[in-house]
């Protein structure tokens, strides 16, 4: 059996190597909110949004995931079916025993009844075999566990638990009797006692007397070997009987078969009659069959054990990363339908950390949410290289600045996950973590001030942060004068570009964007002007990397409300 861990997000099964989004990032990426968009299941909300928070900047990762999600988008029949299997799984996981462990004291019936859940595990193991044999899979993690599915399906304790279960297979609604074999010795006495079945129909009562005697003196009576041909009889007994035999114990197991070799007892045999003394025989034939059973008993605890822990807990662990593709492809597939536009994103490979090329970007809440802007998404063109590795958004307000920003964060969180992003083409190297700074509630400012909390916050995501991460900074440091402001938002660009980290810092402050060259003159990465354009005073959406438009823009938006200085005086006329 493979023990290594199976996993449809990490290649290695190596699942604890990656990083959490702060929660901080999670709201303002507002990935909480689209998260509800995929289902209406709080829990599988939980685990969507788990699985998105968690970060790996390993290329080989991201590539892993976009193999799985794309094989799960494009076979929309495998994706039902897998659906009806999880859903079995996950009801067994919830409701069944097979967590439980299976304890010394675990009787013969309780381990019988777990096999009947072990046997709907197996029926998913093999559903799960059929529904992954059907499909061309191209990705490596569908393909690894197509290839562990089978290993279980054939492996050769697999083949014997099924067989076990096939035949061993009960519960307490249709065991209706046991059927036990003795071996005798000269004098009659039982010296060895046998399980030879356990059956679903109950015996019929008889006189023991005349199956005896028949058995000893008919010709066939006394048979040559120990094979059962299924014609035993049956008297039933009553352990409360005061006149059972006691040899060996009041309702001992050698009393009883005395009884039934002594012609005077037997005329004592009755039914049970109540509910208590019913209860009476389960437990004590419970306490022989496991005795008797030993053997058997200690060998189911050790394959259920093995497969509990093995086979069943790996295969439900894969339950929130299925769900995870199944409900994104689901929702990326109604959102194309409705025309917007998704594509598979392409990851470039080690030693250009800095580097991505978004053409065609939009933000992914213009789809999820009827905003006034989603009837005509504007698109827009994008890369982080060494000349563009530090963005200076600035632009009019409510021109998309924001929106543009957060698309970006999206972007990563997206492709990152192996899902398709929005965008016509996207071809990037993944980040460790995202980090924002917008801004902060006033509540959370009463005691350090808006400047001082912003300068606090600034300092600990720059100091978290690496080459590989992304900066996504909304009107940081603008909650001061513009020359306070100014003078420390110049310092903090400086020091992003010194440690090579991609940002985009959408502000007010055109002055830092028109003073980029003086910013740019001691360093090997580069930081860029990019303003939203504007055409006469009206919002466009669109960006480019272009020197700042500030006050030609503050002159179309005072002209378009006639509020220029000869507009004013004309009113006054």
């Amino acid at each position: 059996m493979q023990k290594k861990k199976i996993s449809i997000l990490y290649p290695d099964g190596d699942i604890e190597k990656f990083n959490e989004l702060p929660d901080v990032t999670i709201h303002d990426l507002a990935l909480d909110s689209i998260t509800k968009k995929l289902t209406k299941e709080p829990e599988e909300q939980q685990h969507i949004l788990r699985i998105m928070s968690r970060m790996s900047g390993d290329p080989r990762v991201t590539d892993f995931r976009c193999g799985v999600f794309d094989d799960i988008y494009h076979n929309k029949e495998m994706r039902k079916d897998l659906m009806v299997i999880l859903e079995k799984i996950n009801f067994l996981r919830s409701y069944g025993t097979f967590r439980h462990d299976y304890e010394e004291s675990s009787s013969t019936w309780d381990l019988l009844h777990r096999l009947e859940e072990i046997n709907d595990y197996i029926e998913c193991v093999e559903a799960m075999s059929k529904c992954l044999e059907g499909v061309e899979l191209k990705s490596e993690g569908l393909i690894k566990l197509k290839e562990y599915v089978d290993g279980i399906y054939n492996d050769n304790g697999f083949i014997e638990l099924k067989k076990d279960i096939k035949n061993l297979r009960a519960t307490t609604k249709n065991i209706k009797s046991v059927t036990l074999g003795i071996n005798l010795n000269s004098r009659f006495e039982a010296s060895e006692i046998g399980v030879v079945s356990i059956n679903s129909k109950a015996f019929t009562k008889s006189g023991i007397i005349d199956n005896f005697h028949d058995k000893i003196v008919t010709k066939e009576g006394i048979k040559q070997d120990n094979k059962w041909n299924g014609d035993y009889k049956f008297t039933t007994f009553d352990v409360g009987d005061s006149n059972t035999v006691t040899t060996g114990g009041t309702g001992s197991f050698s009393g009883m078969m005395a009884a039934r070799a002594n012609p005077v007892m037997a005329a004592s045999m009755a039914n049970v009659s109540n509910d208590i003394q019913s209860r009476e025989v389960t437990k004590y034939m419970d306490k022989i069959t496991n005795r008797l059973l030993v053997t058997i008993v200690k060998k189911l605890r050790s394959v259920l054990t093995k497969y509990v822990t093995i086979t069943i807990t790996d295969i439900t662990d894969l339950i929130p990363e299925f769900l995870y593709y199944i409900r994104w492809a689901e929702y990326i597939e109604a959102l194309i339908e409705q025309g917007n536009v998704f594509n598979k994103a392409k990851v470039v490979g080690e030693g250009d950390e800095c580097f991505m090329d978004a053409k065609g970007l939009y933000n992914l809440k213009l789809a999820s949410f009827q905003t006034e802007e989603h009837e005509n998404i504007v698109t827009n063109d994008l890369d982080f290289t060494r000349e563009h590795l530090v963005y200076i958004l600035t632009g009019a307000n409510r021109g998309g600045k924001t929106t543009i920003t957060q698309a970006v964060g999206l972007l990563f969180v997206l492709a990152q996950g192996g899902i398709y992003v929005p965008c016509d083409d996207f071809i990037f190297a993944p980040v460790d973590n995202i980090y924002t700074h917008f801004p902060a509630d006033e509540d959370k400012t009463m005691d350090l001030g808006r400047l001082g909390e912003e300068c606090k916050r600034f300092k600990e995501i720059y100091e978290r942060s690496t080459k590989q991460s992304l900066l996504l900074l909304n009107e940081t440091f603008s909650t001061t004068s513009f020359e306070e402001g100014f003078y420390i938002a110049k310092d903090a660009v400086k020091a992003i570009i010194r440690k090579g980290v991609r940002t985009i810092y959408n502000t007010h402050m055109h002055k830092l964007a028109y003073d980029i060259d003086e910013i740019n003159a001691d360093f090997e990465y580069k930081a860029a002007s990019l303003v939203v354009k504007s055409d006469g005073g009206n919002r466009s959406y669109k960006v480019e990397v272009a020197p700042p438009q500030g006050m030609s823009y503050a002159m179309d938006i005072a002209k378009k409300y006639g509020v220029t200085y000869d507009m004013l005086m004309e009113l006054g006329k």
